[in-house]
């Protein structure tokens, strides 16, 4: 069910990604159907601990920043050529269309590449989407205390120079205000269920 994705090194346009977006984007409008349609976790997880330095060279606790928001993490990288960005302008475009949900918002995306990753990069990647995501960065210790935490396998760097490749976990995990994760999102996953189940996390309250 949740598959590790082995990604090649490859710059990939903005363009292209909307193109894959539009592709994989369901038709349904802005109401919520009042059932989750990712991929359900039962029991629902609590929300991990661990502290990471943000692109401002802050430390940035995640358990703290993030608590009472409906907060979506994500471990990827920057040349990764379709799982990251897509699942980044997904999110993105429910943002803007239903504002009320980004409100108490706090998208979370945790380069697993430090070697290539700087801070300033994963500023510049990310404000390509929403320039209120957050980006964070670590030593390869805090990646992976970080990653063991999340409950996702920690990513597994393979080849040698440039060209090498990031096997990592490729689905975002999402709590919901009540600091549980309800459902986790595998690349795949049409617009219509994250407009759907980002309207639903984002109120609840961990009463059902």
């Amino acid at each position: 069910m949740m598959n590790v994705h082995r990604i090649p090194r490859i710059i990939t346009g903005l363009g292209i990604i909307l193109v894959a977006v539009a592709a994989i984007a369901g038709c349904g409008g802005d109401v919520a159907s009042g059932e989750l349609q990712g991929v359900l976790v039962d029991p629902p997880g609590e929300k991990p601990s661990f502290t990471l330095t943000d692109t401002s060279g802050d430390s940035y606790d995640f358990a703290v920043e993030t608590e009472g928001k409906l907060a979506l993490l994500y471990f990827g990288y920057l040349n990764c050529p379709d799982i990251c960005p897509v699942h980044l302008a997904q999110i993105a475009e429910v943002f803007d269309r239903i504002p009320d949900v980004a409100r108490d918002a706090e998208v979370v995306f945790v380069s697993v590449d430090p070697g290539r990753d700087t801070p300033e990069e994963i500023r510049r990647f990310l404000d390509r989407f929403d320039s209120r995501f957050v980006g964070l960065t670590g030593t390869e210790t805090e990646l992976t205390t970080a990653q063991t935490a999340a409950g996702v396998p920690p990513a597994v760097i393979s080849g040698n120079g440039d060209e090498y490749t990031v096997d990592h976990a490729g689905w975002v995990i999402a709590y919901s205000p009540d600091g549980r994760n309800h459902a986790i999102y595998p690349f795949g996953t049409r617009q219509s269920q994250w407009d759907n189940d980002l309207q639903i996390l984002a109120v609840r309250d961990g009463s059902r």
